[in-house]
């Protein structure tokens, strides 16, 4: 069984619901059949908001360079990170040591090409995956195209409320509207891309098939936990 680092604390509950649904995805009869984890639940880590979107914020990437070389320094056989908007540092992650990481983002891209070929996606996630273009290059390696909420402010406003107030009705259903507004404006398939959003993930209304990263990503981990040799490397982006 290969251990899993996990670079967590953005934010920490996304971590913890992460952490959870891999204990879940697992039939255990004792607790050696679980995957297990190594996990920096680094609260610290620079706002991924203020140093894309306002510019002005600590540079992240150097903190989950450390975080990734402390995992691997601990044991870590691969690295994990369930934030969405964090793997716009995916590639100084990438590089940082010798162990396969297990990129949510090209994975869910799969995914969803999987579902949808050719369609467009629908991306339910931070403005600063738009500002940035987090999913642009992996989406269209995947023969697919994106389509962004309109209302990126009211998007921001919930994943605040989500971080500060925890996963309520109000944020649900504003989620849902916005996933709405994204099938109006023709998207194929709903990505939930922000691992805050996966906590709702359950109570989105969408007629759309609907893909959620950190699921996407769950899965990979618990595969890549209990594979060997050359399919070790098959599961990683």
């Amino acid at each position: 069984m290969r251990k899993i680092g996990v670079l967590g604390g953005m934010g920490p509950e996304a971590t913890i619901y992460f952490m959870q649904q891999v204990v879940d995805a697992v039939q255990a009869r004792d607790d050696s059949d679980h995957i297990p984890m190594l996990v920096d639940n680094n609260t610290q880590v620079p706002s991924r908001i203020k140093a894309i979107l306002e510019g002005g914020g600590e540079d992240p990437g150097p903190v989950l360079v450390q975080m990734a070389k402390g995992l691997v320094a601990s044991g870590a056989d691969a690295l994990v990170m369930p934030c969405n908007t964090a793997h716009y540092y995916a590639d100084q992650v990438a590089s940082a040591t010798d162990r396969p990481f297990l990129d949510m983002v090209a994975l869910t891209c799969a995914e969803a090409a999987r579902i949808a070929p050719g369609g467009r996606i629908g991306l339910l996630g931070s403005p600063a995956l738009q500002q940035v273009g987090v999913f642009e290059a992996p989406l269209a390696k995947a023969g697919l195209s994106p389509v962004y909420v309109r209302e990126q402010g009211r998007v921001l406003a919930t994943i605040r409320s989500i971080k500060s107030q925890g996963a309520s009705e109000f944020a649900a259903h504003s989620l849902s509207d916005l996933c709405e507004q994204m099938k109006a404006d023709g998207a194929d398939v709903i990505c939930v891309c922000c691992t805050e959003f996966s906590l709702l993930a359950d109570d989105i209304e969408t007629r759309l098939p609907m893909v959620d990263a950190l699921q996407v990503l769950v899965s990979a981990t618990v595969d890549f936990a209990r594979s060997c040799g050359a399919q070790e490397h098959a599961a990683t982006a």
